[in-house]
């Protein structure tokens, strides 16, 4: 919907009467206008358009996509109605005049938690702008026109259906049939066509159901494990007609992690929260250059777009639910699961939900290293706990057969997904293997693995880690002082806990965050306008499919080698190891999902650096430590 639009913060509320507003300033929409940022009153936006419709009979629709905050929206002075869930779009129905003026009012959430992170000091003020972020659409219709289309896959045993719901929206009485037709995306494979009746009287909203039969059916995979197939269903009515793309795939979770289609997999996942600016499929393709799999989003839904990238490129998403951090309220979490459910369920891409995060921070306040530090750890995991009844109940209410992670959180809640913070909340990052010694189910499915750093210059004092949304200053402060420094802390305490992970053979491992949340500084691997930190790297290089790893610190003396298949092909490659002037070869054969321990090297003392390299499918994959 291209026009001027202007904006305004409400100075006064006039019932079910347009409000007042004191001063209206050119906006930007969609978008979030960095104007109202941190405006604790509702704010306004403006536009007028003319007709768009060719014939009266035409019916109107406006559809906002994004609509943040409590939104009510007016045409001509008259309430057309409200909304309030951001991620649903909002559709109003109305009867333009030669000339419309729009006014739609967005108020902050208040504080029930139904903004999710937005309610949070985790994000700036930004980007928590009460407005219409992702789109606006004008519609023009028939006076009888296909209203919605549901479209849901099921797959059992080499064959698949699609069940499609089909809603009418009557504006004449009707007596016809809807046309059901299925057509492969960008691939040869078999198509059909179904119609059903459809009987309506003037003014009535009525749904039809048909289960559309797919002939030879092509599955869509996970990125690396073979080609994202995709079926457009479309259902047409007169000259009307509306689509839906879904893909056809199973995917369950046991102990050891994901099997999609009937095959296992290991998921190298990075968690991905609001920051300010980009466009959602680039943070997918960024996710992919960090050579992850899956993106778990945390605190908030994604626009439609960010799904459609995933579904494309095959990056599985763990959804959590948008809940802030408080009080758990189990109606509105099924309400909100359901909405999710209903709204992005026909994306293949989407594999898991997650319902309570971080219900209790047992390591809120925290620790050094060494031993006296490890028997305060194990103290404080101890008397940590948690009630999940009320949380498995929501769980149980998922009706479309994926995963759910009930609870993530810190070590000592008995997870469904563990948090974890060596090197950032506890101890140091080698203490890594100490902790899944003693507790191996702690790295079986990981949720995060936290660590941050700022962004910026040293010299120029614009760096201040205590006005940073998302990162905590005291924490920080315990690795490093500094812009360098703390990008190599946090660089180092990646690497050096993912890849223990990978060698005691995680099967969901999830760590960092894609990007800052704002300027300055973040839980990011990149800064909030997506320029990558040497934690990217580090990232990218620990989760290689394939890997060659130290078993230790990186030190002078005998040192353990271990190659991390987390593919699902046998592998069959030489390790080069070089050391000072030392070097070697090592032949080595991994089965699928393998995490093999090779022979012990020995590092000269005056080594400063250990390099290991393997050829994978004609390509060097290599890794190199500081020693």
């Amino acid at each position: 919907m291209a026009g001027k639009w202007t904006g305004g913060i409400v100075t006064e509320t006039n019932g079910d009467g347009p409000p007042s507003v004191g001063e209206w300033v050119p906006v930007t929409v969609p978008g979030r206008s960095s104007t109202f940022a941190g405006a604790d009153a509702p704010v306004a936006y403006r536009t007028t358009f003319a007709d768009p419709r060719s014939s009266s009979a035409e019916r109107t629709r406006l559809v906002l996509g994004g609509a943040y905050g409590r939104t009510r929206v007016w045409l001509n002075g008259t309430l057309l109605g409200e909304h309030s869930t951001y991620f649903l779009p909002a559709r109003f129905e109305f009867e333009p005049q030669e000339a419309n003026e729009l006014l739609v009012v967005c108020e902050p959430p208040d504080e029930s938690g139904a903004g999710g992170i937005y309610e949070t000091d985790a994000v700036p003020a930004e980007t928590a702008v009460p407005g219409i972020w992702w789109s606006v659409e004008l519609q023009v219709r028939p006076p009888t026109f296909v209203s919605s289309l549901a479209a849901v896959p099921r797959v059992t045993d080499g064959e698949a259906v699609i069940d499609t719901e089909v809603t009418v929206d009557a504006g004449e009485a009707v007596d016809d049939a809807v046309t059901l037709s299925l057509r492969p995306e960008g691939f040869r494979g078999g198509g059909s066509m179904e119609r059903v009746p459809v009987q309506a009287d003037a003014g009535e909203r009525v749904t039809v159901s048909k289960s559309l039969e797919v002939r030879d059916p092509n599955l869509w995979w996970p990125r690396g494990y073979g080609p994202q197939h995709r079926y457009t269903v479309r259902a047409k009515l007169g000259e009307d007609s509306a689509e839906r793309t879904v893909g056809l795939r199973t995917i369950e979770r046991d102990d050891e992690g994901l099997i999609v289609n009937g095959r296992r997999l290991r998921a190298r996942g990075i968690n991905r929260r609001p920051s300010v600016g980009g466009d959602a499929s680039e943070d997918v393709r960024r996710a992919i250059d960090a050579n992850a799999t899956l993106v778990r989003v945390r605190g908030h839904v994604p626009s439609p777009e960010f799904y459609a990238a995933c579904d494309e490129t095959g990056v599985l998403v763990w959804q959590d639910l948008p809940l802030a951090e408080g009080e758990f309220e189990a109606d509105r979490a099924t309400a909100l699961l359901e909405s999710i459910a209903t709204s992005y369920g026909s994306h293949p891409s989407l594999a898991m939900y997650g319902i309570r995060d971080d219900p209790h921070e047992p390591f809120a306040d925290p620790l050094g290293a060494g031993t006296l530090a490890k028997l305060r750890f194990r103290w404080r995991a101890w008397r940590a706990s948690f009630d999940p009844t009320e949380v498995e109940t929501v769980a149980a209410t998922v009706s479309d057969g994926r995963p759910v992670v009930s609870v993530a959180g810190q070590p000592g809640l008995d997870a469904d997904a563990t948090h974890l913070s060596p090197g950032w909340r506890y101890l140091e990052a080698a203490d890594i293997d100490w902790l899944l010694e003693r507790s191996p189910d702690l790295g079986r499915v990981v949720g995060d693995v936290e660590a941050g750093s700022l962004t910026g210059s040293d010299t120029d004092g614009s760096t201040d880690p205590t006005s940073i949304p998302g990162l905590d200053a005291s924490i920080l402060e315990r690795h490093a002082e500094g812009v360098e420094a703390s990008q190599s802390s946090q660089a180092a305490t990646l690497k050096t806990v993912v890849e223990a992970l990978r060698r005691h053979g995680s099967g969901i491992l999830v760590a960092g965050t894609l990007r800052d949340a704002a300027v300055g500084g973040g839980m990011g691997v990149l800064s909030a306008d997506g320029t990558a930190k040497p934690a990217s790297e580090a990232l990218a290089g620990a989760y290689e499919p394939v890997q060659v790893v130290l078993d230790g610190p990186a030190e002078p003396g005998s040192a353990g080698l271990t190659l991390c298949n987390d593919t699902d092909e046998r592998v069959e490659t030489t390790v080069v190891w070089r050391a000072g002037s030392e070097a070697d070869e090592i032949d080595v054969v991994a089965d699928p999902l393998e995490s093999k321990p090779l022979e012990t090297v020995e590092i000269p003392p005056a080594a400063s650096e250990l390099a290991l390299e393997c050829t994978i499918d004609g390509r060097s994959v290599r890794n190199a430590y500081r020693l």
